[in-house]
């Protein structure tokens, strides 16, 4: 029996996210014969748990009057990049950011609005029912009434190439009987999602400890794209950073992009309150928490890492308002009605990340820092609480809340991480980049198997970047393989 119904097609997309899905449908609706492939089960990947993408100038900016400059977004991404991102994918990302709002909405995606996040521009447009609705009610059903064939439990596992050293086709595999087949094609398009859920890669490209990170996502971003095209000489470029995003908790007995939702992991992570390091002193101005990535790093300078919360931070998050959010999981400013009790079956379950004393002293002697050095951090900070002014960091005085009504909390902060950065560099038309510096006749790449729109992270004041220029890339790498499978048959 056949693994495909044909054995030549137009164009072969590999993984099944928001880049995937967009090529497919994109190819799908141009009058390309479409493949995709997706290796695990569930279509969606990573992009099932984003909350909406980035853009400038779209219809629902202009109904809501926000008006956000173009190019001077592009400035300082791309200094925030260091001059690491290439300009010339910024400017047309930029540009054609309304028309991929507009074409999703197109395809039957539904939007809640436009909303900042942190201290950015309000550029992020918030779908209605996550990626996962974007995924499975909107693109896949296109695809579908496209045309496009998706196969399911089956992995690309190696490209082909001609005399020439264009793109001839692609070896698959089926992961429930690991039988292989070869199929056809002159158009290949990689958007496997990076390599963030692969510890060894993780491990070899970047300097980080694998062991503190908590990569929230689907799992299934293990570099296979990545690694094919290298090993037909694709040039590596970018790679080297994860884009972190403050602290996060580390349960062992729960898939961790479900801490997302949990009120007690956005107040331990996310507020800029207390955080002490390993040796009980504070490091930081926590209000960093205000830019996710910065955030990151901040944790990642000390070996280990705890936030401090009293009981009376906890009240007054469950009838104030928490400070500061986490994407629209647990929005900003929302009374957090569910805090309270999610710490105490933690506490109760005796969670590895959460400690909970009657006092300071107590409180380190669980968290395995000094006692003394922790008594004198926490009456120096309530001290210059009481005064509304940090002397340690500056951090401003409307955070400035003192850690002094107990029970006392100490949550164990790991980092969270989103994606990888780079991987294989592209041409503006995304086209993948050999070491050579020629392109690879046929082969594209898209979302986060794509270089060249960051520089050790995506700039958080532009929420929804990511996931935007998944959509954006995956559309723009469908049509340009269409074309070229086109432009191929038309010379022959």
């Amino acid at each position: 029996m056949s693994m495909t119904k044909q054995t030549q097609y137009d164009v072969v997309v590999v993984g099944t996210g928001a880049a995937g899905f967009s090529a497919a449908v994109t190819a799908g609706q141009s009058g390309a014969n479409v493949l995709l492939l997706e290796k695990g089960r569930n279509v969606g990947g990573s992009s099932n748990y984003t909350e909406g993408l980035f853009a400038v100038d779209s219809y629902l900016q202009k109904e809501a009057g926000i008006t956000v400059s173009g190019t001077d977004v592009l400035k300082e991404e791309v200094t925030y990049s260091k001059f690491k991102a290439d300009a010339r994918i910024w400017r047309q990302y930029i540009d054609h950011s309304a028309e991929t709002v507009q074409w999703l909405k197109d395809q039957g995606v539904v939007y809640e609005g436009v909303q900042a996040m942190g201290d950015g521009e309000a550029t992020w447009h918030i779908y209605q029912g996550m990626g996962h609705a974007v995924i499975q009610d909107a693109l896949q059903p296109q695809a579908e009434k496209a045309g496009v064939e998706l196969l399911t439990s089956t992995s690309a596992i190696d490209i082909q190439q001609d005399a020439t050293g264009a793109v001839s086709g692609v070896t698959i595999r089926s992961e429930a009987t690991q039988e292989t087949a070869t199929v056809a094609t002159k158009s290949l398009i990689l958007a496997t999602g990076g390599y963030l859920n692969n510890p060894e890669l993780l491990a070899k490209l970047t300097p980080y400890d694998t062991t503190r990170l908590v990569p929230v996502s689907s799992g299934k971003g293990t570099g296979d794209g990545l690694s094919m095209a290298w090993q037909l000489g694709a040039k590596q470029y970018g790679t080297g950073m994860a884009m972190l995003f403050g602290g996060y908790l580390a349960d062992p007995d729960e898939p961790s992009f479900k801490m997302m939702a949990s009120q007690m992991n956005t107040a331990a992570g996310q507020q800029p309150m207390l955080w002490v390091n390993e040796h009980g002193e504070r490091f930081v101005d926590e209000s960093v928490v205000y830019n996710f990535s910065y955030a990151g790093n901040a944790l990642y300078t000390q070996s280990a890492v705890y936030s401090v919360l009293d009981q009376a931070m906890i009240d007054r998050m469950a009838t104030k308002g928490n400070w500061m959010g986490l994407g629209v999981y647990v929005k900003r400013g929302a009374k957090m009605d569910h805090l309270q009790a999610e710490i105490d079956d933690a506490v109760a379950a005796n969670k590895p990340f959460i400690f909970k004393a009657d006092s300071i002293a107590e409180l380190a002697d669980k968290l395995g820092v000094p006692a003394e050095q922790l008594q004198q951090t926490v009456q120096a900070y309530n001290a210059d609480c009481a005064t509304g002014e940090d002397r340690l960091y500056g951090k401003a005085a409307e955070y400035m809340v003192p850690a002094a009504t107990g029970p006392f909390y100490g949550f164990k902060l790991n980092v969270g991480a989103f994606c990888t950065m780079g991987g294989l560099q592209v041409t503006p038309q995304n086209e993948v980049v050999a070491a050579t510096n020629d392109v690879i006749p046929g082969l594209y790449a898209a979302g986060n198997d794509a270089a060249g729109l960051t520089g050790d992270t995506y700039g958080p004041n532009m929420p929804g970047t990511c996931v935007g220029y998944a959509f954006y890339s995956g559309r723009h790498a469908g049509q340009q393989a269409v074309d070229f499978t086109r432009a191929t048959r038309s010379v022959k």
